[in-house]
């Protein structure tokens, strides 16, 4: 993978000094200890050394628009991106188009990005581009309205109204597949659960990979898988904080966890074992099972948050982008 520099010259230098740590560090700790875990490579272990540094230190900053400008200072990218041509939409909803360079197979994605609610990187623009590969689609990313600023349901009804304007635009929802991922999987299962409660008309799937599904954030994954993940329990919680500063966290809107899952549309999620997410994700699969919910789980050993990122870098990654174009493949036919 390669990167890309962005910003202010001091956020610059200060991200290439911690990348190069990063490789430093890791290289040292693996000839001593070897890899953190069993299958993760060289690159893999360093890249997500310098992610988490890089998420730590956006987090620590004290000005919100500071941070989200450091994240971006150093930005990776694959070749994924050169394959997809990116069209800026800023009325009457405003996000991204990703456009294959290629025939589509027809199907339109709703893509919601990660980030706590709190971010949204340019490193989202390689895993939005390797999705909308694998789905084979024409995919809009949504940009909402971020926390602190905007807590919910300023996301939800950002979500409803780039839903409602691309079915006004012609696009039928069984040919519309609602996708997210973390934040952006949890802002997936409220659109879908607002769209059944409003009797509107509902997608043909719904793909949620390593979705925040609990805002009271229970699991012991949350601190038992710190040590393997980029992200962080201390985050999730001023998140949740911040999200819910007009809501009980328990609502089963934004804690689908809580929620009546019936008469929903098919649901896929992909899952992690050493993400700090993992025990949440398990127990909503869980209880949508018991509540017969169309639903599947996929969960990948020893991979973290957002995994998927990595395409064709990690077999995992591949395996998991190749398996979402099946999925669709499947449900819209």
């Amino acid at each position: 993978m390669l990167f890309q520099l962005h910003g202010k010259w001091s956020y610059r230098l200060r991200s290439l000094l911690a990348l190069y740590w990063s490789l430093l560090y890791v290289s040292i700790r693996r000839l001593i200890r070897g890899s953190l875990l069993p299958n993760w490579s060289w690159a893999f272990e360093a890249s997500i050394h310098f992610i988490k540094h890089q998420t730590v230190t956006a987090f620590d900053m004290p000005n919100h628009a500071e941070g989200r400008e450091y994240e971006n200072s150093l930005v990776f990218t694959s070749p994924a991106t050169a394959k997809i041509k990116i069209e800026s939409v800023n009325e009457p909803v405003k996000g991204h188009w990703y456009h294959l360079k290629h025939e589509t197979n027809g199907v339109t994605v709703l893509y919601l990005h990660g980030g706590g609610y709190a971010y949204y990187s340019k490193a989202h623009e390689n895993l939005i581009a390797l999705v909308t590969l694998a789905a084979g689609s024409q995919t809009f990313a949504l940009d909402y309205r971020l926390i602190p600023e905007h807590p919910f349901p300023a996301q939800l009804d950002d979500a409803l109204a780039a839903y409602q304007w691309l079915l006004e635009t012609g696009i039928k929802p069984e040919r519309l597949v609602v996708i997210g991922d973390s934040a952006g999987g949890n802002l997936t299962l409220a659109l879908l659960l607002t769209l059944r409660d409003s009797k509107l008309p509902l997608p043909a799937l719904g793909i949620c990979i390593a979705p925040w599904t609990d805002f009271e954030n229970s699991g012991n994954s949350l601190k038992e898988n710190e040590p393997f993940d980029w992200v962080e329990k201390r985050m999730t919680l001023k998140w949740a904080e911040w999200l819910c500063k007009n809501t009980d966290p328990r609502n089963p809107i934004v804690s689908p966890i809580n929620a009546d899952l019936r008469g929903l549309p098919p649901i896929y999620i992909q899952a992690g074992d050493a993400e700090i997410l993992y025990d949440m994700i398990q127990s909503f699969y869980d209880k949508a099972q018991t509540q017969g919910a169309n639903i599947k789980l996929d969960v990948w050993r020893h991979m973290n948050h957002d995994f998927q990122a990595f395409g064709d870098l990690m077999p995992e990654s591949k395996e998991a982008l190749m398996r979402i174009g099946q999925v669709i493949k499947e449900y819209v036919s």
